[in-house]
């Protein structure tokens, strides 16, 4: 009679696992169209060759709608970003090195902090602001060449994406 009993459990224990197994197969198509489709995923990243950029050259970039600025920094720049790291009327506080990968490099989301709108200071004749970085003309937001805010309504520095360097000179924006 026991082993009838332990032949009996064996069955109930099977039927149940391969429930329990089939129950998962049949839901893994439902979970797994929660996740992002491949295009989608493809669009969240976007690679940049920054080879061709000289130092204190700027360059602009599309990233998920939005600019996304990239500056090849001169020793002359990174001496000032540096010497601002102290300064204690930074709106928020952030040191230079804290807010790069590579100390040659900048990049940041071009998109002020404030409304929304795209800083000048990309091109060579831009107005940059008395910081030397970036000026939003729409309230006056004024960023240094750290993208850090100085002057204006702006309550933030300037966002920094996510990225890395696949290469030296080929950067990598995005998850």
């Amino acid at each position: 009679m026991a082993e009838q009993k332990t032949r009996r459990d064996f069955i109930y224990i099977a039927a149940t696992g391969g429930t329990v197994v089939g129950i998962g197969l049949s839901a893994w198509p439902f979970l797994d169209s929660f996740n992002p489709a491949a295009d989608t995923l493809a669009a969240g990243t976007t690679e940049v060759d920054v080879s061709a950029l000289e130092p204190g050259e700027r360059v602009t970039v599309a990233w998920r709608e939005r600019p996304v600025f990239i500056e090849r920094r001169t020793p002359q720049t990174l001496a000032l970003a540096r010497a601002d790291d102290d300064d204690p009327n930074l709106i928020d506080p952030e040191i230079d090195a804290d807010r790069v990968k590579d100390e040659e490099w900048l990049v940041v989301i071009g998109v002020c902090t404030h409304l929304g709108c795209v800083p000048l200071g990309q091109s060579a004749g831009d107005n940059r602001g008395r910081f030397g970085g970036w000026y939003c003309p729409c309230h006056g937001s004024v960023y240094d060449v750290s993208g850090r805010v100085r002057r204006g309504p702006a309550p933030t520095n300037l966002e920094i994406p996510p990225y890395q360097f696949t290469a030296p000179l080929r950067i990598r924006i995005g998850d």
